[in-house]
């Protein structure tokens, strides 16, 4: 199973970078309430999942970016440093949470059916649980995106 330890790591990664860039984002956003909220519950769901995969990890081991693993570090997730200003920057803010978020789902999904064919109900409920969150993370997401595209798109400023 050396591949596995390779996704967990790529999940653990991703789901805390994920977490650290809706914050970033909900903070340097904050003129918009509900950006800044709702980044904040999304950020705290991605930190639960950081917290339960700990005990996947101590399983599987966890290989991480640069340790010479090829095809995933080709998606390995930086995050945010910062956010960008006005509706324009709010709306590629969004699209970089959306990229992140569905890397996170894609590897959950990839991680899931790992489970299935190692028999590990635990990693597998994990697994389905935090897919369905990373579901609302990305419906909300889209939602906003949707909502700041015209204004940034057709309003001048």
């Amino acid at each position: 199973m050396p591949h596995l330890a390779t996704y967990v790591g790529l999940l653990h990664h991703s789901e805390r970078t994920l977490a650290e860039a809706l914050r970033t984002v909900g903070e340097g956003h904050a003129a918009e309430a509900d950006v800044y909220h709702v980044c904040d519950t999304l950020a705290k769901m991605s930190e639960e999942h950081v917290r339960r995969l700990e005990p996947v990890v101590r399983r599987y081991g966890e290989q991480r970016h640069g340790d010479d693993v090829e095809e995933p570090e080709r998606l390995y997730a930086d995050g945010l440093g910062e956010v960008r200003k006005g509706p324009v920057g709010l709306l590629r803010d969004l699209q970089d949470l959306h990229v992140l978020a569905t890397l996170v789902q894609t590897t959950w999904t990839a991680v899931a059916q790992a489970a299935q064919g190692v028999r590990d109900r635990e990693l597998l409920e994990l697994a389905h649980t935090s897919q369905a969150e990373t579901g609302r993370q990305l419906s909300w997401l889209t939602t906003r995106l949707k909502a700041a595209a015209p204004q940034a798109l057709i309003v001048a400023p």
